[in-house]
């Protein structure tokens, strides 16, 4: 008698998380499905329930994964700015380079905003992204500006996840200088 031997697949785990990003990607939260993600990432779909509890499980930790690499690219970003001046242009080239560059993390960001909107479960992955990108923003402006830049940010994402007119630069670096330019200096 032939006993099938498990094929140890220590990497399988974050294939699934992995995959089920590039599915939502595609097809949304409400499209994705314990088969498709199986399916996309190799693996038996038994691997699935073996490796989470069910599909919630899934999405926290993929969303999880997506919104901890683009606070580490935001810290990144910000850490190298080492002026005022700086620090507002690593703002323009975050919004342009790092966050409305790929129509994929577009797509990503407001499928796990809509998901938070709606489940409370998934609000802390969103909170602690909002951490994040405040305390790398908290280097360079004060807690208030950084509030307001944070919202300019997101803001942004949506618009050129949505609008069908381009956003330039020239108007993203306006928009920071005034939110990063003294109350004092307005009037």
């Amino acid at each position: 008698m032939a006993v099938t031997q498990r094929r140890f697949d220590p990497e399988r785990r974050d294939r699934i998380i992995s995959a089920a990003l590039d599915v939502i990607a595609e097809s949304g939260v409400a499209g994705a499905s314990h088969r498709k993600i199986a399916a996309r990432a190799d693996v038996p779909l038994g691997s699935m329930t073996y490796h989470f509890s069910g599909m919630d499980e899934v999405l926290r930790e993929a969303f999880t994964r997506f919104a901890a690499t683009i606070a580490v690219r935001f810290e990144a970003r910000m850490a190298q700015a080492t002026t005022f001046d700086e620090a507002r242009a690593a703002v323009v080239d975050l919004i342009h380079e790092d966050l409305t560059g790929s129509a994929r993390e577009l797509v990503l960001t407001q499928e796990l905003y809509t998901l938070a909107a709606r489940e409370p479960l998934y609000r802390g992955i969103t909170h602690a992204w909002m951490k994040q990108s405040r305390d790398a923003l908290v280097r360079h402006f004060d807690p208030s500006t950084c509030r307001m830049l944070d919202a300019l940010i997101e803001g942004l994402s949506l618009h050129a996840a949505l609008d069908t007119e381009e956003h330039h630069r020239t108007a993203t670096a306006e928009a920071v200088a005034r939110i990063t330019t003294p109350a004092a200096a307005h009037h």
